[in-house]
């Protein structure tokens, strides 16, 4: 049986590392030696359900559109 879980996906060739996803969830992404945002396990971010919220703003408030959170099925 599969399961749709929320997953953020950080589009590097548009991020511009202004930070503020850094900001709104610590507890997935951290910032490199440039600033720019990393993903405490890769460039697409399982979310735990907790943080939809957060990772939703995060997504709606990035002021170059390089976050998209998906939903996808996991086995």
């Amino acid at each position: 049986m599969s399961r749709t879980e929320l997953e953020l996906h950080i589009d590097f060739a548009r991020c511009d590392g202004r930070g503020l996803c850094v900001e709104l969830l610590p507890e997935l992404l951290a910032r490199d030696e440039w600033g720019y945002p990393m993903g405490r396990g890769g460039k697409d971010i399982p979310i735990p359900g907790q943080l939809a919220d957060a990772a939703q703003d995060a997504v709606g408030l990035c002021p170059v559109q390089a976050l998209l959170l998906r939903r996808v099925s996991r086995a």
